[in-house]
């Protein structure tokens, strides 16, 4: 079976970031230090070499691959790449919505969707990655909740040591995370 490389990306800081809120599925926007950061990435990951750019079709994803992969690869838009949908606690407070995250690995998030959800949504593109980009290289790029959800799948953590070893928790940033699909 040929493996499938995965260079995984996060978005760049946006606004909600900034003011300690939880997006969600909000659609919010890049703050000028997400700008920042994401062509600071473009100039530090310009030498590497993709198949295919999928990204998560939320506004603060869509600009950060954009500015990220600009003219360079066309980027395929996947709603299975969204954040977990907090349901009502969409643009809450991240003082509030973090201490749920944990709790709502299983029970969905009043009116949104638990992290399993997530968790299946994405292993769901990761089967079809697998049979179209054999051999390839894919890069990501997304959010907190499909990168867990990579780390469970594809790194065998459960869920607890997957949301521990989170690098926002860590404060372990790194321009992209490596990833082998199918190994």
């Amino acid at each position: 079976m040929s493996v499938v490389k995965i260079t995984y990306f996060v978005h760049g800081t946006t606004y909600d970031n900034e003011a300690g809120i939880s997006s969600g599925w909000n659609n919010v926007r890049l703050s000028p230090r997400g700008h920042r950061q994401t062509e600071e990435l473009r100039k530090i990951t310009e030498t590497l070499q993709f198949d295919a750019v999928i990204s998560s079709d939320l506004h603060r994803a869509v600009a950060s691959a954009e500015i990220l992969f600009e003219n360079r690869l066309k980027i395929i838009w996947d709603e299975r790449l969204r954040e977990c949908n907090y349901g009502r606690y969409n643009g809450f407070p991240s003082e509030v919505v973090e201490p749920l995250q944990p709790k709502h690995i299983r029970q969905s998030f009043p009116e949104g969707e638990s992290y399993e959800q997530v968790k299946l949504r994405v292993g769901e593109l990761l089967d079809e990655l697998r049979m179209e980009y054999a051999g390839g290289h894919i890069a990501i790029m997304s959010h907190k909740a499909p990168q867990l959800a990579l780390e469970v799948l594809l790194n065998g953590k459960s869920w607890d040591q997957a949301f521990a070893g989170d690098w926002r928790r860590t404060g372990s940033w790194q321009p992209g995370w490596e990833y082998m699909l199918g190994r």
